[in-house]
């Protein structure tokens, strides 16, 4: 029963992507990307959560920046901490234009995610990153805002359990405007090359 469910929410998303991706060749603003092109989406347009530093923060904050948005949690085994990882290398290969670059994070595990534990676990991958918190509501609300799936798995009533959750990336451009997906494992020098992309105003 879950199993099919999560195919028909992973289904589902990969649907609504490319039903959002630009034509390539044409000519349109997403000409040469190499991540998947949803420049019209309209996610996260109401996104306002709390920083590890305890400060409300909406996209509005980081406009004027190319800002990527990864859902996960600090307990996370393996994907979490390779995406963030990833993302550091990332900043590194971009050199002086990373500072025209924001690395949000949103847990989606709330319960056990608290604003002092966000602070110790994502910056210590990058001082620049932030990671954000919301309640079990707001974080159910932002995370379907953005179509992101999430479960809790395993020990389900004590503190034991894991959490399964989409594993992509959002990138909005400088503007605010929501323009990329880019998928788990994808290269570092592929991901600083769309936003570089992003940064030149493409």
């Amino acid at each position: 029963m879950i199993s099919m469910l999560r195919r028909t929410i992973v289904t589902g998303l990969a649907l609504g992507l490319l039903a959002a991706c630009s034509p390539k060749g044409d000519g349109g603003p997403g000409e040469g990307f190499a991540s998947t092109d949803i420049t019209g989406a309209q996610y996260g347009q109401r996104l306002k959560l709390t920083d590890h530093t305890g400060t409300v923060r909406t996209l509005a904050d980081y406009k004027g920046k190319v800002v990527t948005i990864f859902f996960g949690y600090t307990q996370c085994p393996d994907v979490c901490p390779t995406n963030l990882v990833n993302m550091a290398e990332v900043m590194r290969q971009l050199g002086p234009d990373s500072d025209k670059v924001q690395v949000l994070f949103i847990t989606v595990d709330p319960e056990r995610d608290t604003q002092e534990l966000l602070a110790q676990y994502v910056p210590a991958f990058d001082p620049r990153f932030v990671g954000l918190l919301g309640d079990a509501a707001t974080t159910a609300a932002v995370a379907k805002d953005f179509k992101v799936f999430y479960q809790k798995q395993g020990d389900v009533s004590g503190k034991a359990y894991t959490v399964d959750h989409s594993t992509g990336t959002y990138v909005f451009d400088p503007q605010g405007r929501l323009r990329l997906y880019v998928k788990h494992g994808e290269k570092p020098e592929v991901i600083a090359g769309d936003i570089r992309k992003l940064l030149a105003g493409k």
